[in-house]
């Protein structure tokens, strides 16, 4: 039975649990945003709490329930974490965090930084898993200042472009929607659902009217 649990996530998650959700139909898939991360229940004081957690094939319900991600728990670390820079994270997310979701076990680790590089010394920058420790994804620069690297765990590019994080879908060539792209869609199927609507109740109207009712 698919269960694909979501749950406090800001808009830039919404288009990729989507896009995971359809990629990997009666799968489990676990994407939350700004809950706790630990490998046991006891380590909870001094846990990590990161931007974005990625997981897939776990208990996304079990998940839920306990408002965090223990890893003991789901069974695996997360396949994919980010980490979301700011002025007093900066730090820690570039240094110490970096062993600590190492020694965790989690496949890949993320960080994106809007200012291009104000908090965090790049853009954007990927870790993946390797022996046991981070090895760097490799990271390219277009010449329109779009800085991307290909996460393998997502089977997505992730693109520093214009102060955002976009996702790059390689197979469809294109970036999923972003929160504004999906609002206009939903605008857009709502108007033709009410034009549908209309459409009927005046071809209802009509028929009544030639049957002199």
């Amino acid at each position: 039975m698919q269960e694909n649990i979501h749950f406090d996530r800001p808009a830039t998650m919404n288009t990729l649990a989507r896009h995971l959700d359809a990629l990997r139909e009666g799968a489990t898939t676990f994407v939350a945003g700004r809950g706790y991360l630990c490998l046991r229940r006891s380590d909870l004081p001094s846990c990590p709490y990161p931007d974005m957690v990625v997981a897939f094939g776990v208990p996304a319900s079990q998940i839920n329930e306990a408002n965090g991600y223990v890893i003991s728990e789901a069974g695996k670390p997360p396949d994919f974490v980010l980490e979301v820079a700011s002025s007093h994270t900066a730090a820690r997310d570039y240094t110490c965090k970096r062993g600590i979701y190492a020694g965790m076990g989690v496949t890949e680790y993320w960080r994106f930084d809007h200012s291009g590089g104000r908090h965090y010394d790049v853009a954007l920058a990927g870790d993946r898993l390797a022996d046991g420790g981070y090895r760097p994804v490799e990271m390219f620069t277009e010449p329109d200042g779009v800085v991307w690297g290909y996460s393998e765990a997502l089977g997505l590019s992730l693109c520093w472009v214009n102060r955002d994080l976009r996702f790059w879908d390689r197979v469809q060539q294109r970036y999923l929607a972003d929160p504004s792209e999906l609002a206009g869609a939903l605008d857009v199927e709502r108007d033709a659902r009410i034009a549908a609507e209309e459409r009927s109740r005046r071809l209802e109207e009509e028929l009544r009217r030639l049957r002199g009712g």
